[in-house]
């Protein structure tokens, strides 16, 4: 794995792609001190699941509707 200071990832940020394209990851520091790692598309997913479905899409794939009861009393007068 290599490591990079900030101001070296930033003047070689294409050869930081295609190395972690190959396969090899770099981690970034910033005054010594690990802050970021470029890493191959594969590691990333396996960390950060893209395929996760959302919540909306979930209720939606529901059987069949909630029961919900709502409501609909005014809570105060308008006038208008």
């Amino acid at each position: 794995m290599h490591t990079l200071q900030v101001r070296e990832a930033k003047a070689s940020f294409s050869a930081l792609v295609a190395d972690a394209e190959r396969g090899q990851p770099t981690l970034i520091t910033r005054h010594g001190l690990p802050s970021a790692m470029v890493v191959p598309v594969e590691a990333g997913q396996r960390l950060y699941p893209t395929d996760t479905p959302s919540l909306a899409t979930y209720l939606l794939s529901m059987p069949e509707p909630i029961p919900v009861e709502r409501d609909t009393t005014p809570l105060r007068d308008v006038a208008l």
